[in-house]
């Protein structure tokens, strides 16, 4: 019954429903869909029941585990490009409660177009906090390693490289000798 729940609630949320309710209404009209691919021997479950499963299973858990599966199902190969980069979501900010809108940093292998890690963020100035953890996350061993300016750090480069990988940060000019340096 779980996986029937899990399996239901992520063909809605690609299929575009973001509510419980919109979940609950796709399982209805995608019902018989649905059981091909999974049980329901009791029927798509409420919108409540969805709500109160996913409020039991452990974010960070699940997080994890999707990344150790995406890891077994992605082949690392020599040269791969993964872009790091930050993004805020729009329509996430809540003015009228004054919550600022979700910034991710995001890992993508560009040859096989899969996002291989996420981290989310307060607010895009933590993205250079949330490289490094995002790092972590990742195999990355004989990739090239591309990222913005916001990454030229010395910690993430030497994060990077510890990872056995090659890396191409951004330069902007308010790098100084950094800047002047490579131009030169």
């Amino acid at each position: 019954m779980l996986l029937d729940v899990i399996i239901s609630a992520i063909c809605a949320v690609i299929s575009g429903a973001d509510t419980w309710p919109d979940i609950y209404e796709y399982g209805q009209a995608e019902q018989v869909w649905l059981r091909t691919i999974s049980e329901l021997p009791d029927g798509i479950p409420s919108a409540d029941t969805f709500r109160r499963v996913f409020m039991l299973i452990d974010k960070d858990e699940s997080e994890n585990r999707f990344i150790r599966w995406i890891t077994t199902v992605e082949t690392v190969t020599e040269g791969r490009v993964v872009a790091i980069d930050g993004k805020t979501d729009r329509g996430t900010r809540d003015r009228a409660s004054g919550k600022s809108p979700i910034h991710v940093v995001s890992a993508r292998a560009s040859e096989n177009r899969i996002t291989s890690g996420q981290v989310k963020t307060e607010v895009k100035s933590n993205e250079i906090t949330a490289v490094p953890e995002l790092l972590n996350l990742l195999v990355i061993k004989g990739c090239i390693v591309t990222i913005d300016a916001m990454g030229c750090q010395k910690n993430i480069a030497e994060k990077i490289t510890d990872k056995k990988a090659d890396y191409v940060p951004a330069l902007k000019g308010n790098q100084g000798n950094l800047s002047e340096d490579t131009e030169r």
